[in-house]
């Protein structure tokens, strides 16, 4: 198995990503909270380089509010419920929010919103796997291993255009 990572400066600070066997596998923040060991990132990749090249693009081209999904090869790896969670993630509509605990219910039982919250958190694949989309349930923002200013700012990113202009009266 071949792992490598490289570096992109972007508006929301500089983003590490990685790739396994040629297929992206994270997009971290700087300081992320669940960041993996050391091994995960293998060796330095320049950013020209597949499968890098493509995901910088797309993912600069969402960062500028040109983009609403992603057409890019990925994995994800966690556990069998992680990636049920990340799935579900995967479902959730750009500029919409739903909270920890409707993606409980939404997996059959709304008693694991915290089993969720902490799914949700340790999401490898940052933006492209959509986790800023999930709120508390009264719509506050909550935690984000990003950072909330950055949740926040892919939040207002994705806000519908009315949203955003009923908020200039």
């Amino acid at each position: 198995m071949t792992t490598r990572h490289t570096t992109i400066d972007s508006p929301l600070g500089t983003l590490t990503l990685t790739a396994r066997d040629g297929v992206l596998s994270g997009v971290f923040y700087e300081g992320h909270w669940h960041m993996p060991p050391p091994e995960f990132f293998g060796e330095r990749a320049n950013p020209a380089d597949p499968p890098f090249a493509p995901v910088i693009a797309q993912l600069r081209e969402y960062l500028r509010g040109e983009r609403t999904s992603f057409d890019l090869e990925y994995k994800a790896s966690g556990n069998e419920f992680q990636e049920r969670v990340w799935a579900r993630l995967e479902e959730i509509p750009y500029g919409e929010t739903v909270s920890y605990g409707a993606l409980a219910a939404g997996l059959g039982d709304p008693n694991l919103a915290q089993a969720v919250g902490s799914a949700v958190g340790r999401n490898p694949l940052s933006i492209i796997i959509p986790c800023h989309r999930v709120v508390g349930s009264d719509g506050r923002l909550t935690g984000y291993a990003g950072g909330l200013a950055n949740k926040r700012f892919l939040l207002e990113l994705e806000e519908p255009v009315a949203v955003k202009e009923s908020k200039l009266f």
